[in-house]
């Protein structure tokens, strides 16, 4: 199969292929006229799918990427307005966990959703990284005041502001408030010199908070952590991320051990119309 193919039975010529091309490289002159690629077309394409799923009749096929292999979307399924801005609004931070470990098919399925984030010219930068079990998340904490207690004797302003002299003693009083004795940490990481890694980390990070609370679960921003991941030494050889890669972010994951009523009140939006 070449790399740009149609199937003229099912093509109606409409042209929307054509129009949602976000490089812009497929062509039809007219109506008379099959989609085709333009002749640099091949080199250009960014493999994101759109032709393919936007086709109403299931008519192009893009490189291995079939009408055919791709998950049609439910509409059925597809929560209203009002459930969307109910899950946004009602996501909460969680920071106690119970004493539940979470299984391994239940993180990896939050991370196959996670992988359907937008990034950058569809680089698709993001890896994975999953520690699992309370003692080896609780030793990556260890790590991480470690670093908090080096900042200390520096005089780090960045130990002051973030008050890491608390997060030390709470640690020295058996109370991880760095990793909050979660079961799982999954790190999300990326080549170092690619510019759109970190965003797209962080947005497939976001995707996997949101996930992880449609199931039911519970999930925390790990600030602390990954202000160490990338700087101290110790952590970075227990992490081994691969060669170039650090770290863009880090979420604990687990059951949440108590459930939230309420929404609380955020501050209004500044807004500025032009």
């Amino acid at each position: 199969m070449s790399f740009f193919s149609i199937d003229e039975d099912k093509c109606k010529r409409d042209g929307i292929c054509s129009m949602e091309c976000p490089m812009q490289i497929i062509q039809m002159p007219d109506e008379n006229t099959f989609p085709r690629l333009i002749g640099t077309g091949e080199a250009l394409c960014i493999k994101c799918g759109h032709c393919v799923a936007v086709c109403p009749h299931g008519a192009l096929a893009l490189g291995t990427m079939g009408p055919e292999e791709c998950q049609l979307l439910t509409r059925a399924l597809l929560p209203n307005h009002e459930q969307v801005d109910h899950l946004l609004r009602g996501r909460r931070s969680i920071r106690c966990y119970s004493a539940k470990l979470l299984d391994r098919e239940t993180v990896e399925a939050l991370i196959q959703t996670a992988r359907y984030a937008p990034s950058g010219h569809n680089s698709q930068p993001v890896e994975w990284l999953v520690i699992q079990g309370f003692e080896r998340v609780r030793e990556l904490a260890g790590l991480v005041v470690d670093w908090m207690r080096v900042m200390g004797q520096e005089g780090s302003e960045l130990f002051r502001t973030f008050h890491m002299d608390r997060i030390i003693a709470a640690w020295e009083m058996g109370q991880d408030r760095v990793l909050r004795k979660a079961p799982s940490l999954v790190v999300a990481h990326g080549p170092a010199d690619l510019p759109p890694a970190q965003a797209a980390s962080t947005i497939a990070l976001t995707y996997l908070e949101l996930a992880a609370f449609g199931r039911g679960l519970g999930a925390c921003w790990a600030g602390y952590f990954n202000a160490a991941a990338n700087v101290h030494e110790p952590l970075k050889k227990e992490l081994a991320l691969p060669p170039g890669h650090q770290s863009f972010g880090a979420m604990m994951l687990g059951h949440p051990k108590f459930a939230y009523h309420r929404i609380p009140l955020r501050k209004e939006p500044k807004i500025t119309w032009k």
